[in-house]
Order: structure tokens, then sequence, then C-alpha cells
């Protein structure tokens, strides 16, 4: 998460130093979802995980679970499903999962 905070530089230098396996993806954190993707290209061209992730001050917005699927992370982590802004979105990889 903090390595490299959904950025394609500090991913590029990550990989370079065998920093890790798996970037954390938080879509607000680079500003687009193009640039998202960007980062989520170069992630699986390096044999790198995704795991799609929250942030604080969630909306009920369910997006992040279809972009989790869409992209076919590893994982979603939305937090603990008690707060309906987290249950929403594993309530949606349900739906998903029972329409595939």
């Amino acid at each position: 998460d903090d390595l490299t905070t959904t950025n394609p530089e500090r991913l590029k230098i990550a990989i370079e130093k065998k920093a890790g396996n798996t970037i954390l993806i938080k879509p607000n954190q680079i500003g687009t979802l193009s640039e998202t993707l960007n980062v989520v290209k170069m992630a699986y061209e390096n044999n790198w995980e995704v795991i799609v992730s929250h942030r604080s001050g969630e909306t009920m917005d369910n997006f992040i679970a279809d972009l989790a699927v869409g992209i076919g992370a590893w994982g979603l982590k939305a937090g603990a499903p008690g707060a309906p802004e987290r249950l929403v979105k594993y309530e949606r990889i349900l739906e998903i999962r029972e329409k595939i």
C-alpha cells in the first residue's frame, strides 16, 4: 500500500528491487481509472498479484467490486462487513459471482 501507492513509478522501483509480489490497488489514490489500469497492467506483466482496496471515507458505491472482478484481481479488501459502505462491496461480489 504505502510502498507503491498505485503509482507506476513507485511500482517500477518495487519491481526492480524485488520488493514485493502483490500490489494493493486503490483507484482514487492515483487519480483516474486509466492510470489505475496502467498500474494493474504493469503489475500483471511482472507477475505480481493484484488486490483492489477501498480507502477510508468510502461511500455506498460498489464500483471497486466490479473493478476487482473485471481485472481478475486476486481479491478485494473492503474492510469488516459491519459498516454498510463496506458490506455493499462484498454483496456486489456475490451478485457478480451468481451471474458468471
